[in-house]
Parts: structure tokens; sequence; C-alpha cells
């Protein structure tokens, strides 16, 4: 059997290899990295090869994803459904090693990860789900959720600031089934990281409420392996371990360098490392024993077949919780979701209040939460403004023993107060949704999505179920002034492919635009709110199923005693469908009949069929769009003009900025009438 150094070198073979054939990538940090991952993942890593999904397997999460092939070597080596064509293709069109690991790609990956600092934080999100799954499910000697996070970080990870804002979350929270392994081997692609990075990281990581091991020699598995062991003890902190390594580790011209980092060694480099290591094998071969010494096939099943034996117990115990836990896990809504659905789009319909959006969403949180126990909600410090709490949403707090604290009732804490973290609490709740159980939300000001904006991008290239809460939506927030005014906010967020958008006009748009963001398990969503009190607009029943298709014809010349064709049709969105609304009647004074289209949603209208998109905007008929918010992206509708804004705001009471900016039903109206005039 292959000993531990013949493991590792396997890795390292893999990975210079692929990168060569590629003739891209970066060998360097796999290579260094080696020596860890075997000790991680022959000796610790709680894994079923043949069973990727398997739900109380340990998560691993290479926050360096530059670092890809060192992965897919794992994966391929320990039995996943890799073959060593796929490490051939590495980085070639349509293959299963893409550049980066990516979810849903590769059999094993558990999340996207390149932008650094995201992956660790995903892994903060990974640790989060597991306690609270645990702390809600686990009954006595019944724990059908027992397992812990591991990530790989490198200096990158570190510098990012998003790792700042997580890792001080990991502490607070005491999750002690998160473990990471630092590569701290000081070269960048800029060269030595010393000029520029001066963090005392141990201390740093002491003063989040972690635990901290080491240094340790990094190429030294046994000695990781005990620090994985000791770390494995924690109750109530989580573990960083400090692993000094060298990048391109066994490169005699190489190793130590930047240039190990991100670009192939070269065909007399890798003789060198070869001979250097007393690699014997062909590019790409592995010897029989190297396979056998790696392969967890076996061992996986093993371990899957005792939980299976333990679960079974558990639901023959507490059968209403197994099934809830499988469904949940599944990411399966319950089976009456629709009649949830139509139950809150219907309160909210004939209630037909004049709130803020904000509030009209929360009104419909109230209902949903109470129904589906799955969803997780929380703040960046905004919870009083953003509304993302409710009746059935305790916040979540840890014990000194880093026990979840429950209700009196034996409920936990489903808001979560993340601080002012936004990127972080973003890329958290793409963590939480990754690992399963939980369908998670959480709210800030929209023009603070520039903060959070990677993680989004994230969440949509990884098709994960996420529900951002963006309220104070445009210059209606008002004297806050134009560092807290969203102007190019929303047509910024539709430009993210696979991102829904929804700006709900009133309580019915709100609820519905609720109810269809957590009815699509493979795209997140954003929710833009406002401020200032919204008026319900009045909505024909037959109407009303329409809204769900993004946009609907809210109002006919007809409905406002009109007996003429519509001669324009008017698109708004959010607090400007009022004014639409109103320069409606204004222009029948007129006898300039309009059609009134409301547009909650661009991105869910734009996958419409044609026939049902000329229904709403038929062809002939100009298009003026309204919206408080750039004018550049209504144009893809062939508007022919567009009342918007094109500047910053300013510092005022929300009714003077309106007034001001021309966001007035007088000037929709002399808009549309000009638009008519050119025709």
């Amino acid at each position: 059997m292959a000993n531990t150094t013949t493991m590792a070198n396997a890795i390292r073979a893999l990975a210079m290899d692929a990168v060569q054939q590629a003739n891209s990538g970066h060998p360097g940090a796999p290579m260094g990295m080696a020596d860890m991952a075997v000790a991680l993942w022959s000796r610790h890593l709680r894994h079923n090869p043949t069973n990727p999904h398997w739900a109380d397997r340990d998560r691993f999460i290479l926050s360096n994803g530059h670092a890809s092939m060192l992965l897919y070597a794992l994966l391929h080596l320990s039995g996943y459904d890799l073959p060593i064509e796929e490490l051939k293709n590495f980085r070639k069109l349509h293959s299963k090693t893409p550049g980066h690991p990516e979810v849903d790609v590769t059999p094993g990956v558990e999340t996207t990860t390149g932008p650094l600092g995201q992956g660790i934080t995903n892994a903060v999100g990974f640790a989060l789900a597991e306690k609270l799954l645990a702390a809600e499910f686990n009954r006595g000697k019944h724990a059908i959720v027992d397992h812990h996070t591991y990530v790989f970080l490198g200096d990158g990870c570190l510098m990012e600031g998003i790792s700042h804002e997580a890792c001080a979350l990991a502490g607070a929270w005491k999750l002690n089934k998160l473990i990471a392994l630092y590569d701290d081997n000081g070269i960048s692609i800029d060269g030595k990281v010393a000029p520029w990075f001066v963090d005392n990281t141990a201390e740093r990581f002491k003063a989040y409420q972690w635990n901290v091991i080491g240094p340790v020699d990094g190429h030294s598995a046994e000695a990781i392996d005990q620090a994985i062991a000791k770390a494995k003890q924690s109750a109530d902190k989580p573990t960083l371990i400090i692993c000094k390594t060298h990048i391109g580790y066994g490169a005699p011209n190489r190793q130590d360098t930047a240039k190990a980092h991100g670009e192939p060694l070269g065909a007399d480099e890798i003789a060198l490392v070869r001979q250097g290591l007393g690699w014997s094998a062909a590019p790409f071969e592995i010897p029989t024993d190297v396979y056998a010494a790696w392969d967890a096939k076996a061992a996986g099943q093993k371990l899957q077949s005792a939980w299976d034996k333990r679960f079974k117990a558990y639901a023959k115990a507490h059968p209403e919780l197994a099934a809830e836990f499988t469904r949940r896990m599944a990411g399966e809504l319950p089976a009456n979701f629709g009649e949830i659905a139509a139950r809150i789009a219907s309160d909210a319909h004939d209630k037909a209040a004049t709130v803020a959006s904000r509030k009209a969403s929360q009104l419909a949180l109230e209902g949903l939460t109470a129904a589906l126990p799955e969803l997780l909600g929380g703040s960046a410090d905004l919870t009083g403004s953003n509304l993302t709490n409710t009746g059935s949403t305790p916040a979540l707090r840890i014990d000194d023993k880093g026990a979840v604290v429950k209700t009196e009732d034996g409920r936990i804490g489903r808001h979560i107060n993340y601080g002012v973290r936004e990127f972080g609490m973003a890329a958290i709740m793409n963590g939480v949704a990754l690992h399963g159980g939980y369908i998670p939300y959480g709210g800030t000001f929209l023009t603070f999505s520039d903060y959070s904006r990677n993680a989004i991008r994230m969440a949509a290239l990884m098709k994960r179920r996420v529900v951002h809460v963006f309220t104070h939506d445009s210059i209606g927030l008002g004297e806050d002034g134009p560092t807290h005014q969203s102007i190019e906010h929303a047509a910024s967020l539709r430009l993210i492919p696979n991102l829904d958008v929804w700006r709900p006009g009133d309580t019915t748009e709100a609820a519905i635009a609720w109810t269809v963001a957590l009815s699509h398990a493979d795209r997140p969503t954003a929710l833009l709110l406002s401020r200032q009190n919204l008026a319900y607009a009045p909505k024909r029943e037959e109407v009303l199923d329409n809204i769900a298709n993004g946009a609907y014809v809210l109002s006919e010349p007809a409905d406002i005693g009109l007996k003429k064709q519509a001669q324009a049709v008017i698109i708004a969105t959010g607090s400007e469908v009022q004014l639409a609304v109103a320069a409606q009647k204004l222009l029948a004074e007129r006898k300039i009949a309009v059609r009134v289209v409301s547009m909650p949603s661009t991105t869910t209208f734009d996958r419409q069929d044609e026939a049902y998109q000329r229904s709403v905007l038929p062809a002939g008929l100009p298009r003026i769009a309204v919206e408080a918010g750039v004018t550049d992206f209504w144009w893809k509708y062939g508007c022919a003009a567009v009342v918007g804004i094109d500047r910053f705001g300013e510092s005022a009471p929300a009714a003077d900025l309106f007034q001001y900016f021309g966001f007035t039903a007088e000037n929709v109206a002399d808009t549309v009438q000009v638009a008519l005039q050119r025709r």
C-alpha cells in the first residue's frame, strides 16, 4: 500500500500534468497543499464517493479555487465519477474540470469558488446550517445531523475583506464544527506577500474567538492529522490550522516563486520534479497501489450505511420530523405551498392596504414564515428598516457553551443579526442554501447591494434559491441623500443572468413576488422595496394570476370610463405605478386613452412567451416607461420616452424630490402627450 508521501505525490503529478496539457492553470497551490489533503481526506473526511449528496457527509470547500486541480485530483483518486479523461480535459469546453470548481458540474464539488474569500464565507454558511439543523432535528440519542465543514484557504482569501466579516461571525456563532486549514505559503501572483500582507493571522483569528493551531509543518501529513484531531475536540469555537507550506513543492526552479502560482511548469521542470519526487509514472498514470490507498468508496458506503441505519431508527421514533427533514434537504416546498401562496396573495388583495412595499413584504413574510419553517431570515443591522423579522422568527442566539438557544416552546432562532456585513451576509446565505435544509433571505438597503454584488452573482451562477430583501429603493427614501438613494441599482441587478428582480408596487405584488421567489429552486431573487407608503392599485380579479408573469395590464381606458382604444402604453414599476395610474386619469381628461402596465419584474416578464408579451405590450402602440432610476435600461422595450433619473439624487423630503425630478402625474401625462405628437 502506498504511503502518505506517495499519495501526496499523486496529487502533485496530476496537477502539474493537467495544467501543462491545458497550457493554463495554477499548479503551485495543489503541489503545496497535497500533504494537507492527504491528512484530511484519507483520515478525517466523512464522505461517500458513490453518493456525493448524502445528507450527513462532511463538507469540503476549496476557498482558494484557483487550486482546482487539487480538488479534481482528490475526487478522481478517491472514487467519484470523475474519470481520468476529465482530468486530461482540464479547462476544456464542456469538461467536468473547469478552471475553478463549479457546483453541479463536477461530482463532489460543494460550492463554486474562484472569487477569493467567498469560499471560506460559504463555509461559515455551511457550518451554520449544520448547527441549526442539529438543534432543530436531533433528539436525544438520535443525532441525524452531525458533520464537519472543512475549508482550505490561502493568503488571498484572508486579504479579501469578506473573510473578516465571515470569520468574525463564525466566532460569534461558536461554529465548532468549522475547521479551516490555511495554506501559508507567503506567495501570490505579484510575488512574496510580505510587503503588503503583514497581518498577524494567528492573533487576528484568536480575536475572532477561534482556536488557532500552529504553525504546523504543512508537508507532514502526521502533524496535520494530529492538528485536525485536536480541532475536532472543540466544543465552542471554530478552528484555524496554520500550515506552513512551499508553493510548487518539489519544483527545483519554481518552488517558493510567483511563477509556480499561475502558469504551467514546463516540460523540463516537470521532468525535474518527477526525478526529485521519485515519481516514475507517465503523465496521467497512477500506480495501482496508489489508487488502492486513495479509494474511499467502500469506507464511504460503510459510513452512509451506518447513518442510514440511524436515520431509520430516528424515523421510527420521530416519523414527522424524519419526513420534514427529508423534504427540506431535498429542497422541496410543502405539498400545500400552492394553497399557502394563494391565501397570502388573496389576503393582500382583500385588505388593499396603503403601506410601504417593505411593510407589504413583511406582511407576506408573516404568513410564509409561519407556514415554512425552512425560511431563515436576517438583516445587516437594519432589521427595523428592512422589516425582515416576523412573529415566527425569533432572533438567533448562541449560549456560552455554544448551543443554539431555543424559545420556551422549543423553536430555534430564525432571524439572524448579521451586523454591518452585507457582503458576508450574502455569501453566508449562499453557503446555507448550498448546504440544504433552509431557504435563506436577508435584508439591507438597495444602495448597499453594491457591497453584496459578487455574492449575488455567485448565487445566480450556482442557481441557488436565495432571497435578497433590498429596501429604500429610490430617491423616495428622502433626506439621507444621494449616498443612500438608489439610481442605477435596479438596472444593474437586472443585468445579472439568472437573477430575478422584483420591484412591487403594492401589497398584492409584494406577496406574489415572495411566492414566486420561493417557487423557483434554481435562481436567486432580489426584492426592491420602498421606504415610503404606496397606494394600493385596484385590480380586476381576472388579472391577479398574471402578476406572477412579471408584468400585466393593470388598467385599461375602459376601467376609468373612457370608451376609446388605448393610444399608448405606460409601463411602470414599484412606487411609480401610482404615478402611471394618476397620469392615465389626467390624459383621459385630455381625451387621450392609455393602458397602464405594471411591470414588477422585467426579468420574469422577459421569460414569458411572445404571445403573452404581445398581449401586455401590443405592437404599434407607443410605450412610455416610468421608473425612478436610470433610463438606459428601458429602451430595450422600444419605448418612445422614459421618465427616469440619470443623475444622483439630493437630500430633501421624498415628496420634494419627486416633484423636483419630475416624478409627477402631470409630467408623465405631458411626456405621453409629446410622444404621441411626435408620431
